[in-house]
């Protein structure tokens, strides 16, 4: 017979927050902490810190263009190695995060490596004062500030998001749901940041100052570090455990199943806890990792086997690897819409009025412009049919809204090339070709379509990457788990610029040429479509055959 207590005590576990503690390490009430109350601060660091951060990306190619006085393929391939260094770091970033200082000290030390970055940057970009060529003490200091900025966002942008998706309780129905909807949200609100910075700060570095131009992301993320520190008292910690690290848990597993792979399975370990809730079918695929449970194994620590509980996690990891190859297709092509796609605009008709042009990096709003406008239709309106004709609660399975933006993003180079076509072909009717200077007439907005693409792509890819990633991972890893989504675009980036480099080689500068009108982009961008076209067979391969770590989740 159950007593008041009883009932009480079940209670008050039902409304604590099972895995986390608050900001001095005590049990969790879910009334008084987390969800949209929490999140909320995290979505106003994100949009300032991407305001931030493509405020110095979005239009990098035009200063080493500009004032650094590099070629237009020295200057991208620059950018595009820079980018893939600062979406390669997260994974440093979130491994101190996991393993050592916690998520909100790492964004704390992460904000401030940031602000001294774009500080210098600003300082410096003050000292050009319009040169188009600067000395080589100069240039080192300025790689010097850029890298600086990418080890804060390294730091940063892995933790940031792991930490907001914390803030919502997975076991609990209502906050499950919301987590689902966060990713979404999330993503709208860093874009309203970046179309922010693509319509003014763009602006102000081509017209006003670079110093102005760099400065204001500074300020920015003073800003955000101190919105940070509002939500402090609010936010859900993720308690410390007593448990193995999960390096060391999935490591033991490879070394085990390793030592063991000559051994005949004689004795398993079956005495887990835990391991008749797995489902069945989990241990049919990497079945060489099932001889990490033999008991026969050389490999025991405290007298004690891997688990199968174990095995699952090493598991869930390796089916990643597959998954994370067959989206560099993807990541190659998203680096172009802030090098070439930029250069393109800069020789067509920009004119909005006699006093006014466009820039021609501030095109790229138009792919933020059409994620703010895609994802609240997405999230209210096509999850909700989607779910009425698949009978799935998120209405698309993770990777089968992955896929579907791949299919736009190989759509997009298509009508990339095309447009490129039409661009050298207005330039030969008129005369330009051998006037880089000169504008073809052919307006800017021919461009948009490509724009407009890219954003829908990001609204099923990368959202989906983001949620992926963070979901099947194991818990402790979550940081990892968005490292390794970002890693994808890092490592997309440096392929994007050994590609472009190879093909400078081969094609005698041909295909890149200083002089646009000579050049052949267009050949580029079917090359970059094939190349999607072939990352999107073999990720459909793959997720076919891809077991979700939740039942929930598939």
């Amino acid at each position: 017979m159950s007593t008041g207590t009883d009932e009480e005590e079940t209670l008050l576990l039902e409304l604590h927050v099972d895995g986390f503690v608050d900001y001095e390490g005590r049990p969790i009430l879910k009334s008084y902490s987390g969800g949209w109350r929490s999140a909320a601060f995290l979505i106003g660091v994100e949009v300032a810190e991407r305001f931030s951060y493509y405020g110095i990306a979005s239009n990098l190619i035009t200063f080493l263009t500009g004032s650094l006085g590099e070629s237009t393929a020295t200057a991208a391939e620059n950018v595009n190695l820079w980018a893939g260094v600062a979406t390669l770091l997260p994974l440093l970033g979130g491994f101190v995060a996991d393993s050592f200082f916690g998520r909100y000290r790492t964004i704390v030390i992460a904000s401030i490596i940031y602000i001294l970055g774009l500080g210098l940057l600003s300082l410096l970009a003050g000292l050009t004062s319009g040169s188009s060529s600067s000395s080589n003490i100069y240039v080192i200091l300025f790689y010097f500030a850029l890298y600086l900025v990418a080890i804060g966002q390294g730091g940063h942008k892995p933790c940031i998001l792991a930490f907001g998706a914390d803030q919502f309780d997975g076991k609990d129905p209502e906050e499950s749901k919301s987590k689902s909807s966060f990713f979404n949200w999330w993503y709208f609100s860093s874009n309203v940041g970046i179309l922010v910075t693509l319509s003014v700060l763009v602006y102000i570095q081509d017209n006003l100052s670079w110093a102005f131009g760099f400065g204001i992301p500074c300020i920015m993320m003073v800003a955000a570090l101190f919105i940070f520190f509002l939500g402090t008292r609010t936010y859900r910690y993720s308690a410390k455990t007593n448990k193995k690290h999960p390096f060391v848990r999935i490591g033991r597993v490879f070394v085990a199943a390793a030592r063991n792979r000559k051994i005949t399975p004689l004795a398993m370990a079956p005495e887990e806890e835990g391991c008749s809730s797995l489902p069945p079918h989990l241990s049919k695929q990497f079945k060489c990792l099932d001889k990490a449970l033999l008991t026969t194994a050389g490999f025991m620590e405290d007298g004690k086997v891997c688990s199968a509980v174990e095995v699952e996690e090493a598991k869930a990891v390796l089916r990643l690897v597959p998954i994370w190859v067959s989206c560099l297709g993807y990541a190659v092509v998203f680096a172009q819409c802030s090098t070439f796609f930029t250069k393109q605009g800069v020789t067509m008709d920009r004119t909005i009025t006699s006093n006014f042009r466009i820039p021609a990096a501030s095109l790229q709003s138009f792919i933020s412009i059409a994620i703010i406008l895609i994802v609240p239709l997405y999230d209210r309106i096509f999850v909700r049919v989607a779910r009425a004709i698949t009978m799935k609660p998120s209405g698309f399975t993770m990777l089968q809204r992955i896929g579907i933006g791949m299919i736009l993003s190989a759509i997009s180079m298509v009508i990339a090339a095309l447009v490129e076509m039409k661009r050298l072909q207005s330039a030969e009717e008129n005369g330009l070709v051998n006037k880089p200077n000169a504008t073809i007439p052919m307006s800017i907005w021919w461009l948009v379509p490509q724009y407009i693409l890219f954003g829908a792509a990001d609204v099923f890819t990368m959202i989906g990457l983001q949620e992926f990633f963070y979901d099947q991972v194991p818990v402790e890893l979550r940081s990892i788990g968005i490292s390794l989504y970002l890693s994808i675009f890092g490592v997309g980036s440096i392929l994007s610029s050994l590609l472009i480099s190879a093909i400078d080689k081969v094609s005698n500068g041909t295909w890149f040429n200083d002089n646009l009108n000579r050049a052949h982009l267009d050949y580029f961008y079917w090359l970059l479509a094939g190349l999607n076209a072939v990352g999107l067979a073999s990720f459909w391969y793959f997720a076919k055959s891809y077991i979700y770590k939740r039942e929930s989740t598939g």
